[in-house]
């Protein structure tokens, strides 16, 4: 697929992928990774999606649903980025969020981390972002209102990759160039909120 990547300036913790390619983040998930590799499991994730048809099938299915199967064609025939941009707008203006089987989330986690260990990542970063995924839903539950209601409990898949990484070691953690994305998102006026229009 011709993958594409986007950023959407909101402050949810967030990210979420069409077929074809388009994957968007929004900011609040560059600002809660706290390593690149985090980021990168949140992109090899959304990949995964893709991938394996997830978004496809979903879209799809919710899309005959509601009598909207002339948009599936827009996405499906993407030429480019704009026309990509367009169609997801509509969805997500719909309400038409994607919401994946338990088993389609496993299967992306579990081929996300594949993805990131032979891009070079240390997979047990996405680990690691589930967990904080977990504690900031104590903390701050609407920055992880979007992601819980289209993900099952981060704590769950936590545990669940834990076991499927068993001993995976190494690969890259962090890099100096995120670190200083990371401090110019910092510097911006703050990301709005999706819910604020």
């Amino acid at each position: 697929y011709p993958y594409s990547f986007s950023i959407a300036n909101y402050r949810e913790i967030s990210a979420f992928a069409l077929p074809g390619g388009p994957v968007w983040v929004n900011r609040g998930a560059i600002a809660a990774a706290q390593t690149e590799a985090q980021l990168a499991g949140v992109l090899a994730h959304e990949v995964a999606h893709i991938s394996e048809r997830h978004a496809a099938d979903q879209l799809t299915k919710n899309l005959v649903a509601n009598g909207l199967l002339g948009l599936l064609g827009a996405l499906l025939g993407n030429d480019g980025g704009a026309r990509a941009a367009q169609a997801a707008a509509q969805v997500l203006a719909g309400g038409y969020m994607l919401k994946f089987s338990r088993d389609d989330e496993k299967d992306a986690d579990r081929i996300g981390a594949r993805i990131m260990k032979r891009a070079g990542w240390d997979p047990r970063e996405m680990v690691a972002f589930l967990e904080m995924l977990r504690r900031q839903q104590g903390r701050d539950p609407a920055s992880v209102t979007v992601f819980l209601s289209s993900h099952p409990a981060p704590g769950e898949r936590a545990e669940l990759l834990r076991r499927e990484l068993g001993k995976t070691s190494g690969g890259r953690r962090d890099s100096q160039e995120f670190r200083r994305v990371r401090d110019r998102l910092a510097r911006l006026p703050p990301a709005r909120s999706m819910g604020a229009h």
